[in-house]
């Protein structure tokens, strides 16, 4: 009487499994908490100026960054209190007008009785420039002040950042009745990471490329499409995978000189190396026969 026996699975396979479980939750749990980050930081409200009861409220919310035209929108919400206010806040009693700072283009008029309404300001960054990319920096300066009925009046303001591709960072003060914020902008953290990625990928491309034409070429093959395809489907891959990168740098940044051109340049050479050295390999075995 025979009898079978079951295969229990050895020690030395569940190894490796719970090993690439364990990787997996240790992925998910770290970009989850590189997520919860980023939106701490998003939800980061900066704040200057007194609480005085008869004041000026100023919402600012920094909606995008444009690293090539050297200049941040900001979307400002104008809220009078108090004396200075009517319907709640909705208008103001008499002429309101929020002088900026230099980098802002244009100061802000209200007239009396009037519903203030959200506005656009463009604000003028300084300092980085976007070839550094993706370890570009820029600095803006946002004040405000008012005036109400020909006198000055106290301004509270609060900002925040709403663009997921820059990290700020803010120094708050006031001044005389001015909010005053020093802004440093930076690439966040996920475009950091991703732009990194990038530049490996492109160099492990292109390492890839180079090994197999080293083989073709030392083992004397001949014109070998399949492998003269996936290099060819590489070289303009990498320039689509390139021109993905979050902020759409321009041609001649950071991540250029230091992974796609030179990625771009070993996968033309190792193609055009392959087919020269294919073409005689071909040529010989044709005149042997």
């Amino acid at each position: 009487m025979s009898t079978t026996r079951r295969h229990r699975p050895g020690r030395g396979r569940l190894f490796p499994a719970a090993l690439v479980c364990f990787l997996i939750v240790a992925a998910i749990a770290l970009g989850t908490w590189l997520q919860f980050g980023e939106r701490q930081t998003l939800d980061r409200v900066y704040s200057a100026g007194g609480s005085a009861p008869d004041r000026v409220d100023v919402q600012a919310s920094i909606q995008r960054v444009d690293a090539a035209g050297r200049e941040l929108v900001l979307r400002v919400l104008v809220t009078p209190r108090g004396e200075l206010a009517e319907a709640g806040g909705v208008s103001p009693t008499e002429d309101l007008t929020l002088q900026t700072s230099t980098s802002t283009r244009g100061d802000l008029s209200f007239k009396a009785h009037s519903r203030i309404a959200t506005m656009d300001l463009p604000v003028t960054l300084t300092g980085g420039s976007i070839t550094d990319y993706p370890f570009d920096a820029y600095d803006a300066a946002i004040e405000f002040s008012a005036t109400q009925g020909g006198e000055k009046v106290p301004v509270r303001m609060t900002l925040t950042n709403g663009d997921a591709l820059f990290s700020a960072g803010v120094d708050a003060s006031e001044d005389t009745g001015t909010a005053i914020f020093d802004v440093s902008l930076g690439r966040s953290d996920s475009v950091l990471i991703f732009a990194v990625f990038m530049m490996v990928a492109m160099w492990a491309l292109a390492v890839s490329v180079l090994i197999g034409a080293w083989f073709l070429v030392t083992r004397g093959k001949g014109l070998t499409w399949p492998a003269l395809g996936w290099m060819a489907a590489t070289l303009f891959a990498l320039a689509a995978f390139r021109n993905t990168a979050p902020g759409t740098p321009p041609i001649g940044c950071l991540l250029d000189y230091i992974a796609f051109l030179w990625a771009e340049t070993v996968i033309a050479f190792c193609l055009v190396t392959v087919v020269v050295t294919g073409f005689k390999a071909e040529r010989r075995s044709s005149s042997t026969e």
